[in-house]
């Protein structure tokens, strides 16, 4: 078997730069495509609600929007078309945007995206209010800053995934896949979750480089976008976990050490909470302070007044078991493709690595344990020991694809002298097969030693699986470990808790199930049946939701 081509060393960035490029494009198509979709369907199905284009004046009379409803515009045909367009959750977060949190259930909606819309339609498309008038400005602010949200929500869900799975093609077909995922409407529309995905994933894009403090500001502001956005400090306390396990293990941990690394954890995650947390003392500042007793809402008086919970539980009728009801059983029906692929990726990773998620990442994989008990991690004499190779710098990367079989080359470089070089191949059906070369520095007197005798096949070390067709992933349990947590908590709140069939755009944020979606349609075996079968689950939610969505027809 030959080698096609080697590629040079280059970080990942570097070898990303043409995927990011296609995946904009795909990015912006689906953005298009997804708006035709609407303006389409608002134009020959009647509408199932036409009460969007109410809008009566602010209670406040501190605003000036009560005068904006008088005058006429020049353009009153595409100002109804747009204000007609908002419709479901569109109409709160426009009615925030123009006249602020006026009755309780409002505080539902978290202010970013409000407070944002708000800015361009009195700054960047304050020209526009004479042409459509203000509320059309509103929602023409927030279709086009959703939108463009998205687009770099895709790209740093790209970026983000270079990092984890270390395959820069995986990472784009998972992105791609994000582009054109099952809740798009959602993502086209006046809602939070363009907003929130951009957040979410440019702030665990920081954090997997590092930088948890800037990474802390940017999932705060998903906190204020979404308020599961709070469940992102999850991601800050199992680093914290594994700094004090890592300093544990060293021998080097003090008191002081450890104290450090909790109090900077708790600190990062008291600042992601921070939002939440003001947004809910501002409510019971403007609707229970002030007022007598028998003028309080219940909430008001309780002993932890929790106003988000109240409302959701009151208003929209949350809680745990409570839509278990046969009548709920379409949406649940609604809700199980998505919630079915959630699962199956949570499973799949849990059986890749058990030892790792039942220890929550405080032991080594099986994997692990076998690449540091086999013959090849032992050092021998003038010769480093593999447990070190596997850490060392990745020189070359390039992947041969035939029928069936699939064969990974990996070359590793250890800086002792001599130079050793390990090439490692990585056969699906037969294990690894090892190579070691000592090349010596110019100028020596040995000549280089080819040590073609001290090949090795150890098969113990990678099993392959019985039908040949499981991919072996190359990114690092423990960092794939937060994200199987956190994907779980979503499912369980889901499922037990909230409208199960908002399970299609609350679970949509989750990079995992791209993930996962994207290395089992790049399957030899299986990939093409399941790539169909996604690929007309997506289809058929995005023709559906824009649909019944933008003709406000009941929908995730």
């Amino acid at each position: 078997m030959a080698l096609q081509s080697v590629a040079a060393t280059t970080p990942p960035h570097r070898r990303s730069c043409p995927y990011t490029h296609r995946l904009l494009s795909y990015a912006v198509a689906s953005r298009l495509f997804v708006l035709t979709l609407i303006i389409i369907w608002r134009s020959i199905v009647s509408p199932y609600d036409t009460s969007a284009s109410i809008n009566p004046p602010c209670l406040t009379s501190s605003t000036d929007s009560s005068n904006r409803h008088g005058p006429s515009v020049l353009l009153p045909t595409v100002g109804s078309a747009i204000e007609n367009s908002i419709v479901w959750d569109s109409v709160y977060f426009i009615r925030i945007a123009e006249c602020g949190y006026e009755y309780e259930q409002t505080y539902a909606f978290l202010p970013l995206l409000p407070l944002c819309i708000s800015f361009l339609s009195k700054t960047v498309f304050a020209p526009l209010e004479p042409l459509v008038g203000y509320r059309a400005v509103l929602g023409l602010s927030g279709y086009i800053l959703n939108n463009i949200a998205f687009v770099f929500a895709s790209l740093y869900l790209f970026r983000l995934s270079v990092l984890v799975l270390k395959d820069p093609e995986v990472a784009f077909r998972a992105s791609v896949l994000f582009c054109f995922n099952p809740a798009s409407i959602f993502y086209s529309s006046i809602y939070s979750e363009s907003l929130y995905a951009f957040l979410s994933f440019g702030g665990l894009y920081h954090f997997m480089n590092g930088t948890d403090y800037f990474a802390t500001v940017w999932l705060a502001l998903s906190g204020c976008a979404r308020s599961n956005g709070v469940l992102n400090a999850g991601y800050i306390c199992f680093r914290r976990m594994q700094l004090v396990n890592k300093a544990f293990l060293s021998r080097k941990c003090t008191y002081w050490l450890t104290l450090k690394i909790l109090l900077a954890g708790a600190l990062c995650c008291l600042c992601i909470f921070a939002p939440f947390i003001s947004f809910q003392a501002f409510g019971y500042v403007n609707i229970c302070m002030g007022r007598s007793a028998a003028e309080m809402r219940p909430w008001c008086k309780a002993r932890l007044p929790f106003l988000y919970n109240y409302i959701q539980s009151h208003y929209w009728g949350v809680g745990f078991l409570r839509y278990f009801r046969v009548k709920q059983l379409p949406n649940f029906l609604l809700a199980s493709p998505i919630l079915s692929l959630a699962l199956c990726s949570i499973v799949h990773y849990v059986k890749l690595w058990p030892e790792v998620f039942l220890s929550l990442g405080l032991r080594a994989s099986s994997l692990q344990k076998e690449l540091v008990g086999s013959p090849l991690s032992k050092a021998t004499e003038g010769q480093p020991s593999m447990d070190g190779l596997w850490r060392t710098i990745l020189l070359t990367y390039c992947k041969i694809e035939k029928s069936v079989s699939r064969t990974v080359v990996m070359v590793f470089l250890s800086l002792n002298k001599p130079f050793d070089v390990y090439i490692c191949f990585w056969l699906l059906d037969s294990g690894i097969i090892l190579y070691h070369t000592s090349v010596l520095m110019p100028g020596d007197d040995r000549s280089i030693r080819l040590r073609k005798g001290a090949i090795k096949r150890e098969k113990m070390v990678i099993q392959p699986s019985k039908n040949g067709a499981q991919e072996r992933l190359q990114c690092d349990p423990v960092i794939i470990l937060p994200f199987v947590l956190h994907l779980s908590f979503m499912v369980a709140t889901a499922v037990f808790v909230m409208h199960v069939q908002v399970a299609t755009r609350f679970l949509s944020a989750s990079p995992l199930l791209y993930w996962f979606a994207s290395h089992i349609m790049g399957s030899t075996v299986i990939g093409r049946r399941w790539g169909y079968l996604i690929w007309a689950y997506c289809g058929a939610y995005i023709f559906l939701g824009s649909l019944l969505f933008s003709n406000f027809y009941p929908f995730t």
